[in-house]
């Protein structure tokens, strides 16, 4: 496994979008690796989308306290309801806004096994989810901001 450089704010494949992983294999699973290992060594880091290093692909990892996910190809299928959150960014160091999103949020995706999974959150988990997948879409948190802290 490898540390991966995050790409910071102003790299331009922070806005573009990502495309479908078509089979998840042994290449996959090593980038799904990589972009843990980066995540666990960045400070405050609860999630990682493969842009933030550098590759078109739509993967997160994220960790809020709740167990390590490897997401392939996530997609929100339900939300609810709306909270204020406050954000920040690891491709965004040290920048921290107020924003509004769901409250409860039910994501389908692949695990690194290849099968179908459906997870849902609220609170925290919820807010990373929509923020790691916006990130698929080449979307920034900042985009969002009602108030910078």
């Amino acid at each position: 496994m490898a540390l991966r450089q995050i790409r910071l704010f102003g790299d331009e494949i922070l806005r573009k979008k990502s495309r479908e992983v078509e089979v998840v294999d042994e290449k996959i699973i090593q980038i799904l690796n990589d972009m843990v290992d980066t995540m666990y060594n960045a400070e405050n880091g609860g999630g990682l989308a493969a842009p933030q290093v550098g590759l078109l692909k739509r993967l997160v990892v994220i960790d809020m306290g709740q167990g390590l996910m490897k997401l392939v190809n996530p997609k929100i299928i339900k939300q609810e309801g709306s909270q204020e959150v406050i954000e920040g960014c690891l491709s965004n160091p040290n920048i921290f806004g107020k924003l509004l999103r769901p409250a409860k949020v039910t994501v389908r995706a692949l695990n690194e096994k290849g099968k179908e999974i459906t997870l849902t959150g609220t609170g925290e988990l919820a807010k990373c989810f929509c923020h790691e997948i916006d990130h698929l879409e080449g979307i920034l948190f900042t985009d969002f901001v009602t108030e910078y802290i």
